[in-house]
């Protein structure tokens, strides 16, 4: 049995977290149906920047609309490319805490109900040679829901 779609939005920072490098990434993470997180690659703002991020996001979750997804943008040091990112209506993204602006940043955040990580959760980098092989196995990680609790995702 799913437990209600409450528990799982708001057990949504446990759902297993997935490295995606581009759209082929993304759509292949989304493609079981299970929970996830999708991760951009560390500092993708830098590289790709927020507006390719959203896009990236989009697209693949328009042809996976059924499967819980939340996304996460690495800013690294990047306080400027966060704020763009908040503006665009990015939600979750990584900021390094050693960014002295980063109280700054995570207020702003705060103020647009979004949230700023000071580190990367632990992931799968599908970049990585055989990950691929492990993904649903990854994917099918159940949470802890809770002590007094004997559901899980399935």
């Amino acid at each position: 049995m799913n437990p209600p779609a409450e528990i799982l939005q708001d057990r949504a920072d446990q759902w297993p977290a997935v490295v995606v490098h581009g759209l082929a990434h993304a759509r292949e993470a989304l493609a079981h149906g299970l929970p996830v997180i999708l991760l951009s690659a560390p500092g993708a703002a830098r590289t790709g920047g927020c507006l390719w991020w959203r896009e990236l996001i989009r697209a693949a979750t328009a042809q996976h609309p059924n499967t819980p997804c939340r996304d996460i943008l690495d800013c690294a040091d990047a306080p400027g490319l966060a704020m763009a990112a908040l503006r665009e209506g990015q939600l979750r993204l990584i900021l390094w805490p050693s960014s002295p602006a980063f109280p700054a940043v995570a207020a702003a955040a705060s103020t647009l109900g979004a949230i700023v990580l000071p580190d990367r959760p632990p992931a799968l980098d599908l970049a990585e040679r055989g990950a691929a092989r492990h993904l649903h196995a990854h994917l099918g990680k159940k949470p802890y829901l809770g002590r007094d609790s004997d559901a899980t995702l399935s």
